[in-house]
């Protein structure tokens, strides 16, 4: 049987690279030939064992790639076609699906977990960071990438453009609104291209890193807070004239985040949650307003599926969102392992890492 690299789940604190079968597919299903992944912070929580996968697992969820294979079932692809997934992978018909909430496709009862059911590279199945890949449902997933973009151009689309995006789409932001955006890590500034997209007038960006906080500027931050050197909630009132913000996007899953995105909202505001969280959240009394304070608090996951992609790339090939300043590093799969210490480790300066088999 021909074989391929991926880099898999050995145990908490170990992804390897190892030699796996390459991928048998069904008749719904298409094989890709990767040509370039990433590793996302959901991917370090599996790392650390916060968020458990099967051992052997492939892990990976962001794939860009040529179709290899296709499933007998499958029409309107050709094989040699460059083609993105999203990192979640909903089938089209399952409830889940017919009630408009695609990332939820499904309980996953191996894991005992009622929602994330749609997230299914790197979770539930085999994921991206390896040679090929096989993705289920390709009729309702595969997204041909027009063919002056790039690979790296269309790198986030899968997920932390489609998840930060999804903050400010689900913040319900209008002409006109003050966002602010905690946590300026790849997701967070890209909460930040959406909100500008969405029509916010005033966004505040919230982080330490100076870099990150440059970031932010260019691609639409009104105003940046270093909460090491400044309080973040007295800033943001003081740039509101006390009035508080109308949206609040919480991209880092902490409860420290989260608590202050319900500090500085105004009443009626939303807090539009894109962490991942590791622990229990409580919700203080004063800032919950006891209850009272007509508050809105939404989760999101990332939205996936062929026609959310083909809505990004266009984005993307607008000029209206340009996210390549993200990946600072790159990477063969081989040395995948050296990528999950850099990356883990946030050292150097990374943001986001191109991996290329």
């Amino acid at each position: 049987m021909a074989k391929m690299k991926a880099a898999v789940f050995i145990e908490p604190g170990r992804i390897m690279l190892e030699e796996k079968p390459i991928p048998v597919i069904g008749p719904l299903d298409a094989l890709i030939r990767i040509t370039t992944t990433t590793i996302c912070g959901t991917d370090v929580h599996i790392l650390k064992g916060e968020y458990p996968v099967a051992r052997g697992l492939t892990v990976g969820h962001e794939p860009v790639g040529i179709i290899e294979k296709l499933g007998s079932a499958v029409t309107g692809f050709t094989e040699g076609q460059r083609v993105i997934a999203g990192a979640i992978t909903p089938s089209g018909y399952s409830n889940a699906c017919l009630c408009g909430s695609g990332a939820q496709d499904g309980p996953d009862s191996k894991h005992g977990f009622k929602v994330a059911g749609g997230w299914k590279f790197g979770n539930t199945i085999d994921g991206c960071q390896a040679e090929y890949l096989r993705v289920p449902d390709a009729m309702a997933n595969l997204s041909a990438i027009p063919d002056h973009l790039t690979d790296e151009q269309v790198l986030m689309c899968p997920d932390i453009m489609s998840t930060g995006f999804s903050g400010a789409e689900r913040g319900n932001i209008k002409i006109g609104d003050t966002v602010v955006v905690f946590a300026l890590g790849p997701i967070g500034l890209s909460a930040v291209a959406g909100a500008r997209l969405m029509g916010a007038s005033t966004i505040i960006g919230v982080d330490a890193i100076p870099e990150r906080l440059t970031i932010a500027r260019s691609l639409g931050a009104d105003h940046v807070i270093n909460f090491k050197t400044h309080d973040p909630i007295q800033e943001i009132m003081r740039l509101t004239d006390g009035r508080g913000a109308d949206v609040a996007i919480e991209a880092l899953g902490t409860q420290q985040t989260f608590e202050s995105s319900l500090r500085v909202l105004r009443p009626g505001g939303t807090v539009s949650s894109l962490g991942v969280y590791s622990s229990d959240l409580r919700l203080p009394l004063d800032a919950f307003g006891a209850g009272l304070g007509d508050f809105t608090i939404v989760s999101t996951l990332c939205p996936g599926g062929k026609e959310r992609m083909r809505r990004l790339m266009d984005t993307v090939a607008s000029g209206r969102a340009d996210l390549r300043s993200l990946v600072t590093h790159r990477f063969k799969l081989d040395d995948i392992e050296q990528a999950y210490e850099l990356f883990a480790n946030q050292r150097d300066g990374v943001m986001k890492v191109a991996i290329t088999p």
